[in-house]
């Protein structure tokens, strides 16, 4: 069989995403927002440059990326980190509720779909840590505001994921039968969720203790792909969560592992040609006709979102006992979102395709806070007096 097409499709692509880069550091757009515009241009309902069976394997490139996505996830849930980061973690964990809830009951109200709210409600939670710790860089940002920021950035998107993953077994279960109370339902749910995180756990130990024994002091890019994949293969196989499983392996690396940073490092040295690929192809799947029709859902998805985010910040620094401008203003600082929000759209669109709009909406909603996030951030720390002081990024651990 000749590839050629194929072979053509992804350099192309990988070449965009290049070209994309350098542009959007010029312009201050996140590369992933062009690569959405990108591949939304060759999709077949505008420009049509892409052969008619490009999308495919979009499948496959979707659960290879997000079994990684899901891996680097689970490197973020350190205990130790955790501990050290108190604060963070209870305005992570406040940002995270109070976005779900604000979204799932606006969406409830304008749809009156209890599905789809809990899937966007958890689609919500998602952040763009690339994108919020590009504006710190770039602004020299540095102050107390600044470290909550990176240190929320850095753990949000998991306790988001893994909130994803519960509603989206919630969801098949309303779409299933309609009754919660049925018993096979609800051991089917049951084994989704327990047995993902039993079979990272699995998984995740050897994984841990083999981690820099075979030769000792070197990066493991064969062994960390291989437990990755392999994890997101066999809860594929047993009808699991790939994204939850393979984030547990990564918590288990990141708790267990003598040299836990070297298995993440090697994931993300060989992530960047498949994150490329996913949201090109995200964009190409975009259904332009559906757009005009998400205009009240969209509307409430986005409103929701900044009310919750806003919400969440300021109770969760009130809690953790944040000083009073960092509380107002952290929940501004969080609304860039990008490559977890689109990954579970796509996992949701493929386990319930019943609630196809999904995605569109989702991929309009991302444009939209790629767009206005960053400038958000920006102003809060310049209001909060922290630009221009010389912004350190922390080691890694």
């Amino acid at each position: 069989m000749n590839h050629a097409s194929d072979l053509i499709l992804i350099g192309s692509t990988l070449l965009l995403a290049l070209a994309a880069h350098a542009v959007g550091q010029k312009v201050h757009v996140p590369r992933v927002t062009l690569l959405l515009l990108l591949g939304a241009l060759a999709g077949p309902d505008l420009l049509d440059l892409l052969p008619d069976n490009a999308d495919q394997s979009f499948s496959l490139i979707t659960q290879l990326t997000l079994a990684m996505v899901g891996f680097l996830l689970g490197e973020r849930m350190s205990a130790r980190d955790l501990r050290q980061g108190k604060e963070a973690l209870i305005v992570s964990l406040a940002v995270t509720l109070l976005t779900a809830m604000a979204v799932i009951l606006a969406v409830w109200a304008v749809t009156g779909n209890l599905p789809a709210a809990l899937l966007l409600g958890g689609i919500a939670t998602a952040t763009a840590p690339a994108a919020t710790l590009d504006v710190l860089r770039e602004a020299g940002a540095n102050g107390p505001l600044t470290r909550l920021v990176f240190q929320v950035v850095a753990i949000d998107d998991a306790w988001g994921a893994i909130l994803f993953s519960v509603l989206l077994v919630a969801a098949g279960l309303l779409l299933g039968n309609g009754d919660l109370s049925g018993p096979t339902a609800m051991l089917h749910g049951l084994w989704e969720v327990a047995g993902s995180v039993l079979l990272g756990m699995v998984l995740g130990f050897p994984m841990a203790w083999l981690t820099g024994r075979l030769r000792q002091g070197e990066p493991m890019l064969l062994e960390s792909a291989g437990f990755v994949f392999v994890a997101a293969g066999l809860a594929s196989w047993f009808g699991l969560s790939y994204l939850l499983t393979c984030m547990t392996l990564g918590i288990v690396v990141a708790n267990r592992a003598r040299h836990h940073v070297r298995p993440f490092r090697s994931i993300e040295g060989i992530s960047e040609p498949f994150l490329a690929l996913f949201f090109f192809m995200a964009g190409y799947q975009l259904d332009w006709l559906a757009l005009p029709t998400l205009g009240a859902l969209g509307l409430a998805y986005v409103m929701a979102r900044i009310g919750g985010r806003l919400a969440g910040g300021y109770l969760g620094g009130l809690l953790a006992g944040s000083a009073p401008e960092t509380r107002q203003r952290i929940g501004a600082c969080l609304m860039p979102q990008a490559g977890v929000a689109l990954g579970l759209a796509l996992v949701a669109t493929e386990r319930l395709p019943e609630l196809g709009y999904i995605l569109p909406l989702v991929i309009g909603a991302t444009v939209v806070f790629e767009l206005i996030g960053p400038p958000m951030t920006l102003l809060q720390l310049r209001k909060a007096g922290e630009t221009g002081q010389g912004y350190q990024e922390e080691p890694d651990q």
